[in-house]
């Protein structure tokens, strides 16, 4: 698990360098978290950075800053939001955001504990952003898909998750999401499932690599 995070992180960060090179000036990161990319990144500077979480989420991470020192970039604008009964517009506008600029999101370690209504409703509000956008996100393969000694591993892991009240609600079939990101207005989509991960960033490991699991995405609505 602690490598495919690596991996996802990794996996983002290489899309944002290349999508600024394509114009993206704003990056959003859905589900911050303690995520550290506004305080360390390479390109922060080039861009409006807004870091979008439950409230009670962004003021933990605040306090966490300033206990450890660590000043707020002027770039950085935090948008609170609750993912279920919120609309990520209406939090992005009142922070600051500007729809006409293209932008990156990224979103990562989230969408699978979201209803899937939210996560198209939030894929579907990027896609129509009018002057482009990018996302990343990751997902994994319905458990019913899986071998029986991952089957059991996940199942271990949902559980554990569960009881600390963020049960698993959402999983995809890889060629049905690539069919329907693209009905929404992608133009542009780049899935790495396990055995594509392997073969980019652990070349040694493809012979072993399974061949179901979970799965990092890049996906880009470009106009013109």
């Amino acid at each position: 698990m602690r490598i495919f995070i690596a991996v996802r992180t990794r996996f983002a960060e290489d899309a944002l360098g290349a999508a600024i090179e394509r114009g993206v000036r704003q990056l959003v990161v859905l589900g911050a978290g303690l995520d550290t990319y506004a305080y360390r990144g390479a390109w922060r500077d080039r861009l409006r950075i807004f870091e979008v979480d439950h409230p009670a989420t962004q003021a933990w991470k605040r306090q966490r800053l300033a206990e450890a020192a660590i000043p707020l970039p002027a770039g950085l604008a935090f948008a609170p939001i609750d993912f279920e009964r919120q609309t990520l517009a209406g939090s992005l506008e009142a922070a600051g955001f500007d729809p006409a600029r293209q932008t990156f999101f990224t979103w990562l370690g989230v969408v699978p504990y979201l209803t899937e209504e939210a996560a198209w409703a939030t894929l579907g509000f990027i896609a129509r952003l009018p002057n482009g956008a990018h996302v990343v996100f990751d997902y994994s393969d319905p458990p019913a898909s899986l071998p029986p000694e991952m089957r059991a591993s996940h199942d271990a892991r949902a559980a554990h998750v569960a009881g600390l009240g963020e049960p698993l609600r959402n999983y995809f079939e890889s060629d049905q999401l690539r069919a329907k990101l693209m009905d929404l207005g992608f133009t542009e989509v780049e899935d790495l499932g396990p055995r594509e991960i392997a073969l980019r960033y652990f070349p040694s490991r493809v012979s072993s690599a399974a061949g179901r699991g979970g799965h990092i995405l890049r996906a880009a609505a470009m106009r013109g």
